[in-house]
């Protein structure tokens, strides 16, 4: 016999009161410091995540707290730091202003907006908390990431599945698989390509790196590899690239297993050594700049492509709050909020329906 859940208190409730939308725009999270010890805390909650390393349980959590959170929070503290803004981490400041930017094209008393995190600080039980006690009703549930990975998109489900446990009244909720091919998400990634093309001239070679995955998940049904590559077709048919001006590659490999190939690093090595002089570079699959963007590619690929013989290494930042990228979050969000009245009832007809629900005897 299971026992009933202890689901949490319900903010109080009139009868009668305006029905509440909300949008849920969720990243992985950060950090709340770069230092070892924050770091600590955050990748010990991100590395435990089962939809993010898929091997045995009791083996995985061995490794990790044996050897991998007494060797990894220092080095990664130190790329965090190199990266470190007076805002805080990058990640957080794009989010929150994505966020923001998001908020300003909406009626604030039709639609709010909140950022939310998988791991870490402003996670996505205690953002679904508040906009509970303020009356919220309907929620949509909107990664950051276009592409959809269990590994990513599927843990943010994860975190507001479990949150539903303990809810008694759930608000109407509906999620936001992915938009990989969106014209709202090409559009702003081709106008930001353009842009710094206008600016500094095209390079001899378009790189687009992707976060990688296990390439074991592709075999297992998921669905990211194929939607990366589905971006960047797009992408270039936007810009107009024959096939042999741009490359499909992936970064960010952790462990001993194989991922997703090409990986970055060596492709453009291998680029360098071929005599290729020139190259930009985007990670498409990141719509703010991060840790992996701005350390990773700007820095250490950059230092790899150099080494080997290239001289011009540019890297295209990420969407960010660029107006075409807002625009296009609008888009997404409005597409899948469709059949929601978002002005909600007029007043007179929550009125009336107050007035029967006291005269039935109900307790206001």
């Amino acid at each position: 016999m299971t026992s009933s859940p202890r689901f949490a208190a319900e903010p109080p409730f009139k009868h009668g009161q305006a029905a509440k939308t909300a949008i849920v725009y969720c990243n992985l999270g950060t950090p709340d410091a770069p230092t070892a010890a924050a770091l600590r805390r955050y990748l010990a909650e991100f590395l435990s995540d089962a939809r993010v390393v898929e091997i045995p349980r009791l083996l995985w959590l061995a490794i990790l707290h044996g050897i991998i959170l007494r060797v990894r929070p220092a080095k990664s503290a130190h790329k965090y730091a190199s990266i470190w803004t007076s805002e805080g981490s990058p990640l957080k400041v794009w989010t929150q202003r994505q966020a923001q930017a998001l908020q300003a094209k909406f009626d604030a008393a039709q639609v709010q907006v909140r950022f939310a995190m998988r791991y870490g600080s402003d996670a996505i039980p205690d953002v679904l908390n508040e906009l509970k006690s303020q009356g919220v009703t309907r929620v949509l549930v909107l990664p950051a990431y276009p592409q959809y990975s269990a590994t990513t998109t599927a843990s943010v489900f994860d975190a507001v599945y479990t949150w539903g446990l303990r809810t008694r009244q759930l608000p109407e909720l509906r999620f936001v698989n992915h938009y990989h091919d969106h014209p709202g998400y090409i559009q702003a990634l081709a106008a930001k390509i353009q842009a710094h093309w206008a600016e500094h001239g095209r390079a001899e070679q378009l790189v687009m790196s992707f976060h990688g995955v296990p390439a074991r998940t592709l075999q297992l049904g998921d669905p990211y590899h194929c939607e990366c590559h589905k971006t960047a077709r797009l992408l270039a048919e936007a810009l107009q690239l024959p096939k042999e001006a741009y490359k499909v590659c992936f970064q960010s490999r952790f462990g001993k297993a194989k991922w997703l190939e090409p990986y970055t690093e060596p492709t453009v090595r291998q680029l360098a050594k071929d005599g290729t002089k020139s190259v930009d570079i985007v990670c498409p699959g990141f719509v703010g700049d991060c840790l992996e963007t701005l350390e990773e590619i700007a820095m250490e690929v950059k230092a790899a492509f150099l080494e080997d013989g290239g001289s011009q290494f540019h890297y295209i930042e990420c969407l960010n709050d660029s107006q075409a990228w807002i625009d296009g979050l609008y888009a997404i969000a409005l597409q899948h909020m469709g059949g929601w009245n978002l002005a909600g009832a007029p007043t007179a007809e929550r009125e009336r329906s107050r007035s029967a629900a006291l005269s039935m005897g109900a307790i206001d």
